[in-house]
């Protein structure tokens, strides 16, 4: 595992290019997230819903993403956008669906 995050809320991501995407993310992303806009890795980032529950699909997504990605320290140079396969997609969309956003 390379990292042990657990998932808590539900971001809009903005990309320089203006296109928009969400994510299923916490706290300490958001904040590397608010940092990457500030050095315009990203265009913005805002919290959709906070403290979403912790359903089977939440948790199964949380554990792919702890499994292929490791969070980013201060000392970025990049924002790196957690990429998925089509099944974790299918997951945020339930995850989205869920909580009322979609």
């Amino acid at each position: 595992m390379k990292s042990h995050e657990v998932l808590t809320l539900i971001e809009e991501i903005t990309r320089n290019d203006g296109t928009k995407y969400i994510e299923i993310s916490n706290m300490v992303q958001n904040g590397r997230a608010e940092l990457a806009a500030e050095r315009g890795f990203i265009k913005q980032v805002r919290i959709l819903q906070l403290n979403i529950p912790h359903s089977p699909h939440v948790a199964k997504y949380e554990q792919y993403i702890n499994e292929h990605y490791t969070m980013p320290d201060e000392n970025m140079d990049h924002f790196e956008e957690w990429k998925k396969t089509p099944e974790m997609q299918k997951e945020v969309d339930i995850i989205l669906k869920e909580n009322h956003i979609s």
